[in-house]
Parts: structure tokens; C-alpha cells; sequence
């Protein structure tokens, strides 16, 4: 893997002023519509198409681009961003419509695309994969927002027969979308992500569906934390079962170790006296949480959770943010509890640890409550 340097915009070949004038994307869905957005702001002219025109209208009217056609000559890079299963078609009949345009795909598997083309009588040196880390559990073009891709890691996978210019027009429109670009190997792609992104997924959808047996009572009590580990569960289960059919050896791996992984949990729960094994898997966990990188890639950093209760009507966060801002301090992430009974919310504010206890002051100078913990 390899970040591509692009501290000196003057020397690299990426740099903003590469960008492309005349750009299509095919499909414009939750990440078609969004690079559509982003190079529309980036000053690319964009059409879109998709086979729901309304698809297409929706993206346009959130300024994503133009739903008329272009001049198939005029175009220079095409980016492709439909179901999984359609790719292969739709990047081969875009290498043969726009003769002069390199032609990328978004796509969350890569191999298996590469592969489908390879051996089709297409200039596959114009075909250069790509992938942004970035998404939503929420889909279509309503779902749209240029800045989707910000700060993420956008994943470049060339080719050996790929032109030199095709890759750098696919890095400048990553970096027009405000991405990290990084390029990696195919495969070497789709087994970290595999293990990084489809894997989560299922841990996800077996928390959520396991929900189905847990009584309506019981699920009263749940707190930010089931809402948490089940949310991505909410995605589309037809994009995800193409998404993962064709990256199956490398998830079922990935599976096969999380499932000698558990058998080892169930373990050390069962162990009678208890057995040092569960506390060295708790601390396992933690050890890993502390390996995801942290804010545009760097290292990860432990941050300091300020929870302020607010009340349930209208204003409330804006009124927080507005005493958050005056106090200067800057916000990491962010989430909200609900509490079932009281009408009042938990918002947590990761805040770097050294200015955590100037933003406890001054929010409860303001008036607000803070908790050290929504249970507090």
C-alpha cells in the first residue's frame, strides 16, 4: 500500500488544475450522486446517467451535475458506480463509448472486475480501479453530500497494463473529491477490505438479526452501544449480498478466524474457576480498538468524552454548538443518546484531552449539565 504524496501540489502530477473538464458517472446513487457533488464544486462539468432517470434528476436538482448527454469525444474520465454485479458490463461498454476517457469504477471488490475484462476486446490500459472508504447506511441520491469523501482514504488499484495517464486522472479526481488517495494491489485490496469493512458488516447484521429473538421489553434498556455495533446492519442487503458473493473466499476466511475466536470466548466464559482467558480477551479488544487510525490517518489518539444532557426541543444543539464554539475548542466526533423515559439526550464530545477540562467549565458556565457518563 502506498500513499501518494501530494505535499507539493506545484511538482505532482495530481494536483487540482489535472482535474478533468468533462466528466460522466454512471449510476447516481448515495456515492455516484456525492462524487458528482464533489466535482460539480471542484468546477468539472458532470453528466450524469443512470437507468432510473429520476435517479438522475434527484442527483442533478442537489447539484451533482446535468442529466443531458455529453459529447462522447469531449469526455476525459468516466467514473462508474453501479451495483457490484453490473460493473464489468458497464465499464467495458464505457471504454467503447468514450474513446478518449479513462474510465474508473467505485466498486467495493476489484479482482473480480479486473478479471471480467481482461480477456474482453477492450483498451483496458484506459480501465483503472478505484475505491473510496466512505458510505453510509443510508442510500439513493437524497442521501448525496460533496462532502462524503473528505479526509477519507480513497483507494487506487492500477493494473500492469493501466496508462500512466489513466492513474493520474483518477488521483485527480480523488483529491478533487477531497480524499486520501492510496494505491494498492487488487487483491491485496479486497483481502484488507475483507477484513476492515465486509467482516464488521456481518459481525453487524449477526448482532442485529440476533435482535429478532429479544423481546420488546428487553430492548427497552438498550443503550448507544447496541445502536452503535448494529447500525451499519441497516444497509441494503442487495447491494451487500453482491458486495460480498464476490469477495467470498476472503470473507469466509476472515470468518473462519473469528469463529475460532469465539469458540475460544465461549471458553473462557464457561470456565469454572474463572479463567484468566476472558479478561486477556477484553483486553485483546482493547488493544485493537486502539490500532484504528485516528483523524485523517494519523495515529490513533485517546480522546476525551465530555457527555452534556440536553433537552428534547428544537434549538437545543445549535444553542450547545454555539457555546462549544465560543469556548474555542475543537470537536473530534460526536454521537447522541436518547434516554426511553426522560425527554432529554446524552451528546458525547470527543475533545482532546488537554482542553477537555476548559469545555466542562465553560459548558457549565452556560447552564448545561455534564455528565461523566449518560448513566451519571
Amino acid at each position: 500500500m502506498t500513499d501518494l504524496d501530494l505535499d507539493d501540489p506545484a511538482a505532482s502530477p495530481f494536483a487540482p488544475d489535472g482535474l478533468p473538464g468533462v466528466a460522466v458517472v454512471i449510476g447516481t446513487g448515495l456515492i455516484g450522486a456525492s462524487i458528482g457533488c464533489a466535482l460539480t464544486e471542484a468546477g468539472c462539468r458532470v453528466h450524469l446517467r443512470d437507468h432510473k432517470l429520476s435517479h438522475a434528476q434527484v442527483a442533478a436538482s442537489l447539484g451533482a451535475g446535468v442529466t443531458e448527454a455529453p459529447r462522447s469525444a469531449d469526455v476525459e474520465v468516466v467514473v462508474v458506480a453501479v451495483p457490484p454485479a453490473a460493473i464489468p458490463d458497464v465499464v467495458g461498454h464505457a471504454l467503447q463509448t468514450y474513446r478518449a476517457a479513462t474510465v474508473t469504477d467505485v466498486g467495493s471488490v476489484k479482482a473480480g472486475v479486473l478479471d471480467a475484462l481482461w480477456d474482453r476486446h477492450v483498451p483496458i490500459e484506459r480501465y483503472v480501479g478505484s475505491h473510496p472508504m466512505a458510505g453510509s447506511q443510508r442510500s439513493g441520491p437524497m442521501a448525496a453530500n460533496a462532502g462524503l469523501f473528505a479526509d477519507r482514504t480513497w483507494v487506487i488499484t492500477p493494473h500492469r497494463r493501466s496508462a500512466t495517464a489513466s492513474i493520474e486522472t483518477v488521483a485527480s479526481v480523488v483529491t478533487a473529491c477531497r480524499a486520501r488517495p492510496v494505491v494498492m494491489d487488487v487483491d491485496d485490496h479486497d483481502a484488507a477490505v475483507a477484513r476492515v469493512s465486509h467482516l464488521p458488516h456481518l459481525m453487524s447484521v449477526l448482532m442485529a438479526g440476533h435482535l429478532n429473538t429479544v423481546s420488546a421489553e428487553d430492548l427497552l434498556l438498550a443503550g448507544q452501544g447496541l445502536r452503535d455495533v448494529t447500525r451499519v446492519a441497516a444497509s441494503d442487503p442487495e447491494l451487500w449480498e453482491q458486495i460480498l458473493s464476490a469477495n467470498a473466499a476472503a470473507v469466509a476466511s476472515e470468518l473462519r478466524t473469528v469463529q475460532a475466536e469465539l469458540a475460544s470466548l465461549i471458553g473462557a466464559i464457561e470456565a469454572r474457576p474463572a479463567s484468566r482467558g476472558l479478561r486477556a480477551q477484553l483486553e485483546r479488544g482493547v488493544t485493537g480498538t486502539r490500532k484504528i487510525p485516528g483523524k485523517h490517518g494519523a495515529q490513533p489518539v485517546d480522546y476525551r468524552q465530555v457527555v452534556v444532557e440536553i433537552p428534547d426541543h428544537p434549538g437545543a444543539l445549535a444553542q450547545l454548538f454555539a457555546t462549544v464554539e465560543a469556548a474555542g475548542v475543537n470537536i473530534e466526533d460526536v454521537s447522541i443518546e436518547h434516554d426511553q423515559v426522560l425527554q432529554v439526550g446524552y451528546l458525547a464530545l470527543s475533545v482532546s484531552p488537554q482542553r477537555a477540562d476548559g469545555l466542562v467549565a465553560a459548558i457549565a458556565a452556560s447552564g448545561w449539565r455534564v455528565a461523566s457518563h449518560p448513566s451519571d
